[in-house]
C-alpha cells in the first residue's frame, strides 16, 4: 500500500525502493523459490543474503521464535505485492516490476478452486517445509486477484491472466447477498458456506476494482453507511467500537472516485483528525477494535486493531486525499 499510495504522489523513487525489496524477497527466501513471498518480514534495509523474517527470541525455550501467520503466504498479501510491482511497471523500459508480478501471479494461479463458486482460495499458514493449506475463500482476497490478475492481462497482453482474473471477479460477484444488500466476507473452509461477517472493505473494494461494479452494487455504500458508519468515519464491522482509519480512507476514496467530494472532504477530515504526534495515522480512535475474526496462531484470541501508528492507514489516507485507484493504478474506476 505504502508503493502505491508513492506512486500516486509523484514519489516513484520511493516506491521503487519498496518495489526492489519485494523483487528481493522473492529470489531470496531462506526456503522458497518457486515466486511466493511471505505475509512479513523483519523491518530494515534489503541488502544481501537471505531476506530476514519476523521474530523474537523467547527467553524461556531460549530459541527464537516466529510467528506462524508472518512467515505463511496469504493470496490476498500477494495479490498487493503484484500490484505495488504494477504500479511502478514501465512499459517502455523496465520489465522487471512487471515480471516480478507475474511471477507471484504463477505462484497465486495454484490455488484456483472448483467448490462452489470458484475463486481461489487463502493460500498457507505456517513454517516450512509443509506449511498448511488455508481452504477458506476471502472476498477480499479475491477482489485483489481480480484487480492484480486483470492489470496483469493489460501490461502483458497474455489472455491467461484475464482467465484468472475472471475467475476471482465471478467469486465475488457471487458472494453479493440482495437481502442484505452486502458482500459476505467469504467462505468457510468448505468454499461453499457464506461467512456471515460483515466486514467494510469487502463492501468497499469490488466497488472501486471490478468493471461495472459500482453500478451493480452501488447499495453496497448504503448498506455501509447504515451499518458501519460511526463518529462521521466508519467502523471495520457492524459492532461500531470505533473509527478505522484505513477504512475511513477506502470510503473517502470511493467517494472521491464517484465525483462525491463534499462527503469525501468530509471523510477526510475525519482521518486528518486522528493523526498521531509523529505525522502518521493511528489504526483507530479507540484502544482495542474489533474486526469479528479471530487470530490463525489462536483461535481463541480476537483479530483486533490497535490505536497505533499504522503506515496502512497512511498509505489509504494518501490515496483518498490524491484520489489515487490502488486497483487501477489510476485516478479512476475500472
Amino acid at each position: 500500500m505504502a508503493a502505491i499510495a508513492l506512486v500516486g504522489c509523484g514519489e516513484r523513487d520511493k516506491a521503487r525502493r519498496i518495489g526492489a525489496a519485494i523483487l528481493w524477497a522473492i529470489d531470496n527466501d531462506r526456503t522458497w523459490h518457486d515466486g511466493r513471498v511471505r505475509n512479513a518480514y523483519a523491518a530494515g534495509v534489503v541488502a544481501s543474503g537471505p531476506v530476514k523474517l519476523p521474530g523474537w527470541w523467547d527467553n524461556a525455550q531460549n530459541k527464537w521464535l516466529e510467528d506462524r501467520y508472518q512467515v505463511g503466504s496469504d493470496n490476498g498479501n500477494t495479490a498487493w505485492a503484484m500490484l505495488a510491482l504494477l504500479s511502478l511497471d514501465d512499459v517502455n523500459t523496465d520489465f522487471r516490476f512487471r515480471d516480478g508480478a507475474a511471477r507471484l501471479g504463477a505462484w497465486v494461479a495454484q490455488w484456483v478452486d472448483t467448490r462452489g463458486p470458484g475463486g481461489f482460495t487463502g493460500g498457507t499458514f505456517g513454517h516450512e517445509p509443509t506449511p498448511e493449506v488455508r481452504t477458506w475463500k476471502s472476498t477480499e482476497h479475491n477482489t485483489d486477484l481480480a484487480a492484480a490478475f486483470g492489470l496483469l492481462a493489460i501490461r502483458t497482453g497474455d489472455s491467461r491472466w484475464r482467465d484468472k482474473a475472471t475467475a476471482a471477479e465471478q467469486f465475488v460477484n457471487s458472494m453479493w447477498n440482495p437481502a442484505c444488500a452486502c458482500f459476505a466476507a467469504g467462505t468457510a473452509e468448505d468454499g461453499v458456506t457464506h461467512n456471515p461477517i460483515l466486514a467494510l472493505d469487502a463492501q468497499v473494494w469490488p466497488l472501486m476494482a471490478l468493471h461495472g461494479a459500482v453500478e451493480k452494487f452501488a447499495s453496497a455504500i448504503t448498506t455501509a453507511e447504515q451499518r458501519m458508519s460511526v463518529d462521521e468515519g466508519f467502523s471495520y464491522g457492524e459492532e461500531r467500537d470505533g473509527v478505522w482509519t484505513e477504512g475511513t480512507g477506502q470510503m473517502a476514496l470511493l467517494m472521491k472516485l464517484l465525483g462525491r467530494t463534499g462527503r469525501a472532504n468530509s471523510l477526510i477530515a475525519v482521518i486528518e483528525s486522528h493523526r498521531s504526534p509523529d505525522g502518521g495515522f493511528y489504526a483507530t480512535t479507540v484502544r482495542e477494535l474489533p474486526t469479528g475474526f479471530v487470530l490463525d496462531t489462536d483461535p481463541t484470541k480476537p483479530r483486533l486493531y490497535f490505536r497505533l501508528s499504522h503506515l496502512g492507514a497512511a498509505s489509504w489516507a494518501a490515496l483518498a486525499e490524491r484520489g489515487f485507484n490502488p486497483f487501477t493504478v489510476t485516478k479512476g474506476l475500472p
